[in-house]
């Protein structure tokens, strides 16, 4: 099975020895991503505003992957407070026309950069 490095500028880059994202035969698999900003590698502030940036930037590694928001089969959610939930999730629903992906989420101590909320995905390419 073939595997690709993605990389693209539209997303954050790796703070560490990690991928934007790697697509593996049919599928792609990205790396968890907070609410940087790529054009100034800053952490955009607030909750809802981090929440939008995640979904931007996981476009964005899709995109490069000749994927989709559309063709994602499973994410993870990890927020820094399960009081976050609502509206996160409602961020998170708008960033799908279809049926919605498999999901996990999770409630965690901290997260890189200080950020409120990291989303990881699994998507099928093309």
């Amino acid at each position: 099975m073939n595997r690709e490095i993605i990389r693209t500028n539209s997303a954050p880059a790796p703070i560490g020895p990690y991928s934007q994202g790697v697509k593996a035969g049919q599928l792609v698999f990205t790396a968890g991503q907070v609410g940087i900003d790529p054009a100034t590698g800053k952490l955009v502030e607030g909750l809802e505003a981090q929440a939008r940036r995640v979904m931007a930037n996981l476009a964005a590694i899709l995109a490069e992957a000749g994927s989709s928001m559309d063709h994602i089969v499973k994410t993870t959610i990890f927020l820094t407070d399960m009081g976050h939930f609502a509206a996160v999730n409602a961020i998170y629903a708008a960033a799908f026309t279809g049926a919605p992906p498999a999901r996990t989420t999770v409630a965690v101590s901290s997260l890189p950069a200080g950020a409120l909320v990291e989303i990881e995905a699994v998507a099928i390419a093309g």
